[in-house]
């Protein structure tokens, strides 16, 4: 097991080449389960969550051909099996977005149940009750899901509340069902418009991407193509938060400031200066850091994934705030680490009071998720001495290579073992 040394206090300064969307590319690779023809993807970053598919679908007897770092050729046109396994399943529960697609193309699909998690329930109860309402017949046996329809039929189908993975695999199912489908109270995440725009460029016919409603008029099938991957606004957002807490000068490659719009918003608030140009963002953060409540909401609000990132700005900022996580029920397992380090945080049910201090100590800190993970490395960049960060495999899930992107613009970063 890996940990990261972080040496605190430098300053950091150059450019951050943004990685391709990990919310993006798994649900663009779980459709090309859809499609008898090779699809090439590109911008697919180098993560776990990442292999965990490949692992997954290879299984099920997808070919896949690297052709670069980060470009996938993938062929599904001979699968064997239309099972996800637990073992693959538990440990990344974006897994769940095989279902529709085997289901859809396949008439059947039996996929573990992922489990818990750390931040929260996460329940997969709207992808079931969306496949049940176009005809699918399932049962919860021993922990997988087992499903079958002769021919998936055009409903109509509400989320309640909205779900990103749910709206992700009715969307995939939808796509090769009998008749129109009409989704409400749908995600409007640029990832869900990255798939849609994909699964069009297959051959599908959907409108409505990005609004709350989505409409899918089933095609018989779907065909090859292409497909870039959308920027990682999650890992974009992190670097703007580090470049405002260590007063520095970034720009950031590849990252698109119409999907950060309120981020930035609120980062302009806390004292950044930030330009936008088509293809990077610069941002530059000399003053003090000034304290920014909000509360997390689904896009186009501030994401629950910098939430934690977003609470370390305020642990650092010259008076109080307060953090509001309405998403996950459990988020907030990043406060015990950050207190460890000399943060002033109290903690009301879902409300997170924050206290700004001056300095934050260096200690040997545990992530306990991934945007928990993110959140220590932030500190840690701002702290006073060395710090250990343990259980590095969460941040690995969702940051490609942040080590080596964080030396290249003057951090101190050492990846050793445990």
């Amino acid at each position: 097991m890996q940990k990261l040394r972080i040496n605190g206090r430098y300053s950091l300064n150059g450019e951050v080449n943004i990685s391709g969307s990990k919310n993006a590319a798994l649900p663009i690779m779980a459709a090309c389960l859809l499609c008898s023809e090779e699809v090439a993807l590109d911008n697919i970053p180098a993560l776990r969550d990442i292999n965990t598919m490949i692992r997954l679908i290879t299984y099920m007897g997808v070919e896949i051909s690297k052709t670069s770092d980060n470009t996938l050729k993938i062929n599904a046109h001979r699968i064997k099996e239309k099972f996800a396994p637990y073992d693959l399943v538990k440990t990344m529960r974006a897994s769940i977005l095989v279902l529709g697609p085997l289901l859809a193309r396949f008439g059947e699909a039996v996929v573990s149940l992922p489990g818990g998690c750390a931040i929260g329930a996460r329940p997969v109860n709207l992808h079931i009750e969306g496949l049940k309402a176009m005809g699918a017949e399932i049962d919860l046996k021993n922990g997988y899901i087992h499903a079958k329809a002769r021919q998936l039929k055009g409903c109509e189908f509400s989320f309640k509340p909205v779900s990103v993975t749910g709206t992700a695999n009715l969307m995939m199912a939808a796509c090769l069902a009998e008749g129109a489908t009409i989704l409400n109270n749908c995600a409007k995440e640029p990832e869900i418009v990255n798939l849609g725009e994909f699964l069009i460029s297959m051959g599908a016919n959907i409108n409505g991407l990005g609004s709350d409603q989505i409409l899918i008029e089933g095609v018989d099938k779907l065909e090859a193509t292409t497909c870039r991957v959308i920027p990682d606004r999650i890992e974009a957002a992190t670097f703007l938060i580090a470049a405002l807490i260590t007063k520095s000068n970034l720009t950031l490659n590849g990252a698109l400031a119409e999907h950060l719009k309120e981020p930035m918003n609120l980062l302009k608030e806390a004292g950044a200066s930030i330009s936008v140009a088509e293809d990077f963002i610069e941002v530059t953060s000399l003053n003090e850091i000034i304290p920014v409540s909000f509360t997390t909401s689904p896009y186009p609000g501030i994401p629950t994934d910098i939430q934690a990132q977003l609470m370390v700005l305020n642990v650092l900022a010259q008076g109080e705030s307060s953090i509001e996580e309405t998403i996950f029920e459990n988020r907030f397992m990043h406060v015990l680490e950050l207190q460890r380090m000399g943060a002033n945080i109290e903690l009301q049910s879902n409300v997170a009071k924050i206290k700004g201090v001056n300095q934050l100590q260096s200690a040997q800190v545990m992530a306990t998720d991934l945007r928990a993970s993110a959140a220590l490395v932030l500190a840690a960049l701002v702290a006073h001495g060395e710090t250990e960060i343990d259980r590095i495999y969460h941040i690995d899930r969702g940051y490609e290579n942040i080590d080596k992107k964080l030396s290249l613009i003057g951090a101190q970063v050492e990846r050793i073992e445990s």
